[in-house]
């Protein structure tokens, strides 16, 4: 299988401080990993500016795979569109920065009119392209409305952006009830990045997103889903997003290696 990397989404480690994430993914063996826009805000906090941010992780020796923007702005309104808007902006220059060419954003919680979902897909798209980024728009099971990969697609085709597709991430396909087969009917430039953690096969609640596990300990038919993205000519990114407190409560180094070496395993049986 041909992707262009594996990469370590910076949630998996989120008790972890940013310095350490990436001594800890580059000791380890991580190709790259996958930013989010709290990382920046967190060290806005410590009163360091973006540009230390950047600095720091281009230091690191690690790719950049994908840089989150900050959600809510599908369905907003007046002055916290414009400062959504604003914010989706600067996450795309901080991504063509670090020389990453994708941003991604899950779905709006909550409903709200399709119109408006187009319209600000149309309006981020158009952002994306001012910074020569695409946006990977994730679905979100536990989401209201764009819950499933055909509601995800469909609002996406209806907006018709050659900035904007969509993100495939394996943990809410298998938790909306998609399979790896969806994937065959999806175009290749339709899938623009893939986030990817397993889903336990018991005790699942309703909305709770951060019991996330190594591919291979859980329900999620890896060696199908990595075929499948295979088989559409996706080369991009993989990046692992395991969110889990009982992962934040251990060693950070040991939840890096033993995610790396599932996945390693899962794809060397493609």
């Amino acid at each position: 299988m041909r992707f262009k990397g594996l990469a370590l989404h910076t949630w998996t480690l989120d008790t972890t401080p940013l310095p350490d994430v990436l001594r800890v993914a580059r000791r380890v063996g991580w190709d790259a990993v996958e930013l989010r826009r709290i990382d920046f805000a967190r060290a806005a906090e410590r009163r360091q500016p973006p540009e230390a941010v950047l600095d720091l992780v281009r230091g690191s020796g690690l790719g950049v795979a994908c840089v989150g923007v900050e959600h809510g702005w599908m369905f907003a309104e007046g002055a916290e569109r414009q400062r959504l808007l604003a914010a989706f902006a600067e996450s795309c220059r901080w991504a063509a920065a670090l020389g990453c060419w994708t941003v991604m954003s899950p779905v709006d919680r909550g409903r709200g009119e399709d119109r408006r979902a187009i319209a600000s897909i149309r309006e981020v798209g158009d952002l994306s392209a001012a910074a020569g980024v695409r946006l990977a728009l994730e679905f979100n099971s536990q989401a209201e409305q764009y819950n499933t990969l055909e509601r995800a697609r469909e609002v996406l085709a209806r907006a018709g952006h050659p900035h904007c597709g969509l993100l495939m991430d394996a943990y809410h396909l298998q938790r909306s009830g998609g399979t790896p087969e969806m994937i065959n009917g999806l175009a290749r430039e339709e899938i623009v990045y893939v986030q990817y953690s397993d889903v336990p096969r018991t005790g699942l609640e309703p909305g709770k997103a951060v019991d996330r596990l190594p591919p291979g300990a859980g329900a999620v038919p890896f060696p199908e889903f990595f075929r499948a993205l295979a088989s559409k000519g996706y080369e991009g990114f993989l990046s692992y997003e395991g969110p889990n407190p009982a992962a934040w409560a251990c060693d950070p180094e040991t939840v890096a290696r033993e995610a790396l070496e599932a996945t390693r395993a899962l794809l060397a049986t493609g």
